[in-house]
């Protein structure tokens, strides 16, 4: 999943694809124990992408954060 297709969905719907991102990351570890995963880079490429979600999802919080503050003074 590339970051652009991220920044157009809602903090809402990004929440959702960091659980199933989790699910699946869960799953390709299983997998890896029980010697069942062919390619073990699907591994390192699940948690790059989760953490893009996260790291976007906090961009979103904060930018939101800061347009509320901005509100408050004016």
């Amino acid at each position: 999943m590339k970051a652009k297709d991220v920044r157009n969905l809602t903090a809402a719907e990004i929440e959702g694809k960091v659980k199933e991102a989790y699910h699946a990351l869960f799953n390709l570890r299983f997998q890896h124990a029980t010697g069942q995963l062919e390619n073990p880079m699907k591994l390192r490429q699940q948690k790059r992408d989760i953490a893009r979600l996260v790291t976007i999802l906090k961009e979103k919080s904060k930018g939101q954060a800061a347009e509320s503050a901005a509100g408050e003074k004016a």
